[in-house]
């Protein structure tokens, strides 16, 4: 059980680095990562264009179908692992977060989610990202 925990771990910080490069191929600066409370965690804080992104990144391996839409690829989409407990947590972080680095409340900010598949096969990854998620 633990050395599947260290995949998972070490497939879960794979993900996070490539959604970085995807986030800075798309003009995000990347301001913090892993910003973790004891209620919850933010994988990701990139700013773009005066406006803060809380980016949660879900993780999945396997093999990746060409010319198949991420719904049928396989019966588990990493975006399923964004269920109601883990919405709560992240409100909380994210308002940690902002009070604890002293942004205005005046400060715009949205939730984005990124997921990653990676093909451990071809060595290549899916990134889909869904934008101003609301929480």
């Amino acid at each position: 059980m633990q050395g599947d925990q260290k995949i998972g771990n070490a497939i879960g910080r794979l993900g996070e680095d490539i959604a970085c490069l995807y986030l800075e191929s798309k003009k995000f600066d990347i301001i913090g990562r892993n910003y973790r409370k004891k209620w919850g965690e933010i994988d990701i804080i990139a700013k773009k264009v005066g406006i803060a992104h809380f980016v949660e990144v879900k993780t999945t391996s396997g093999r990746v179908k060409e010319n198949v839409t991420p719904e049928t690829n396989d019966r588990h989409r990493a975006e399923d692992n964004l269920h109601t407990n883990k919405v709560k947590r992240l409100k909380r972080a994210i308002s940690s977060y902002l009070a604890e680095k002293n942004f205005s409340p005046e400060t715009k900010w949205i939730f984005d989610a990124i997921t990653v598949r990676i093909d451990s096969a071809s060595k290549k990854a899916q990134i889909h990202m869904l934008e101003n998620v609301i929480l």
